[in-house]
């Protein structure tokens, strides 16, 4: 059977898009090629750095050490007036020292982000130019994170015009698409809301409700769907890092015979101490 190229799409949601970490690990872990990624928001910043390392671990590393305070830092808080809370500078800094100045088009793997343009709301896709530029645009929420700047246009969070990218990965060439889906679980579970009235989650739903409808749409080029259950978690809780990714990497595995049946990949063969183990375990 000949093997199908496949893509991945990755969607935003704050902290719950490090479940793309998990996708990516458990992906590798079996042995399966990634053969084009397409991200938005966060999905940009995770697909990125491995479109551009092909180091998921060294990510992982770099995810769990940063602090709250390194991506909402207090003081641009007290600096910044032009209508955002934060310039977004912090976290582009720390992603540059880890990822130079490489260009998009250099990436070890074909890779889009995605951006949406703040002037008239059209879908930018992000295909050349410096990476870190092209992933703090695709992640400059607005209000929270002030837009970008890319080549004359004024960029901001790509989850406003395409939320999971699967579409996008499509017209790469990609044979079989995964898609990974935490921008609706924005939303928050209806006995949350029913009790809740502060501005950050009336804001929160919002993006979540504009998203979670945006998304059906190119979520219909997607072969499969994949929705780690990260919904208990909020789109800053980058302190539950690693929890958030091994939801991801469930997530994956409870796919990965069906990914095999439909891509051509087999399973590895075992090893003589790997099958005395199953043996031992299964008996």
């Amino acid at each position: 059977m000949v093997i199908k190229k496949i893509g991945l799409a990755l969607g935003g949601g704050g902290a719950k898009g490090l479940a793309h970490i998990g996708v990516i690990k458990a992906l590798l872990d079996a042995g399966i090629k990634i053969d084009y990624i397409a991200g938005t928001s966060m999905g940009a910043l995770v697909g990125g750095w491995y479109a551009a390392t092909g180091d998921i671990r060294a990510l992982e590393d770099f995810i769990v050490h940063i602090k709250r305070n390194d991506i909402f830092p207090v003081k641009e808080i007290i600096k910044h007036k032009d209508g955002t809370l934060f310039k977004g500078e912090s976290i582009a800094d720390k992603l540059r020292k880890e990822l130079k100045n490489i260009k998009i088009e250099d990436c070890k793997i074909p890779f889009a982000a995605l951006a949406t343009n703040a002037k008239n709301g059209d879908e930018v896709r992000l295909k050349t130019g410096d990476l870190v530029d092209a992933i703090r645009a695709s992640t400059a929420l607005p209000i929270v994170f002030a837009p970008v700047a890319i080549d004359g246009q004024l960029l901001m969070d790509g989850g406003l015009a395409n939320p999971v990218p699967a579409d996008v990965v499509k017209d790469m060439d990609a044979e079989y698409v995964i898609a990974v889906d935490v921008s609706s679980q924005w939303l928050m579970a209806p006995e949350e809301l029913a009790t809740t009235y502060d501005i950050y989650h009336i804001i929160s739903n919002a993006f979540g409700i504009i998203e979670y409808q945006i998304a059906k749409i190119p979520l219909k080029s997607a072969d499969l769907v994949l929705r780690p259950p990260v919904m208990s978690h909020s789109w800053i809780e980058f302190d539950k890092a690693q929890e958030i990714i091994k939801a991801g990497e469930r997530e994956l595995e409870l796919n990965l015979k069906e990914i095999r049946r439909k891509t051509g990949y087999k399973k590895p063969s075992q090893t003589l101490a790997e099958k005395f183990l199953d043996f031992i375990l299964n008996k």
